[in-house]
C-alpha cells in the first residue's frame, strides 16, 4: 500500500502541482484548502503525511500544526510545513510549532517527492 498523504494548501495552483508530483511518485493524495478541513479530513482517514501551508487564512499552519499536537490522536502524524514566504527563522519557527520538517515554496518538482520521502522514510528521531 502505497504512503498517503493530505496537502492543506489555499493556492489551487500550489495544491494542484505538489498533488500531481506526488501522486505521479506513486503516493495517495488527499487535498483540502484551509485548516478547518482539516480535522475532518484527519477523522475520515488518517494520512501518513500531512503537508501544510504556512500562510493558510484564518488559522494559519503553524496554529494548525500546535492544535493538533495537543490532540493526543494526531501526536505521531508526521507534519511538514510548506511556504512561499521563506524568510530567515521560517524554519525554526516552524520546528517550534510541532513540524517535522519544512519544505520551501515553489517546491521543486524534480526534488518534491525525494524530500517527501525522506520525512516518510525517517525514524521519529532522525526528523
Amino acid at each position: 500500500m502505497h504512503p498517503e498523504i493530505l496537502i492543506v494548501d489555499d493556492n489551487p495552483v500550489n495544491l494542484r502541482l505538489a498533488s500531481d508530483v506526488l501522486q505521479d511518485a506513486g503516493y495517495r493524495v488527499m487535498c483540502v484548502t484551509c485548516a478547518s478541513a482539516v480535522i475532518a479530513a484527519l477523522d475520515a482517514r488518517m494520512p501518513n503525511l500531512l503537508l501544510v501551508d504556512i500562510g493558510l487564512p484564518g488559522t494559519d499552519g503553524l496554529t494548525l500544526t500546535r492544535v493538533l499536537r495537543r490532540d493526543p490522536r494526531y501526536i505521531d502524524l508526521r507534519i511538514v510545513a510548506l511556504t512561499a514566504f521563506a524568510m530567515k527563522g521560517d524554519r525554526q519557527k516552524a520546528l517550534d510549532a510541532g513540524c517535522d520538517g519544512y519544505i520551501s515554496k515553489p517546491i521543486n518538482t524534480r526534488e518534491f517527492a525525494a524530500q517527501v520521502k525522506g520525512y516518510l522514510d525517517a525514524s521519529p528521531g532522525q526528523l
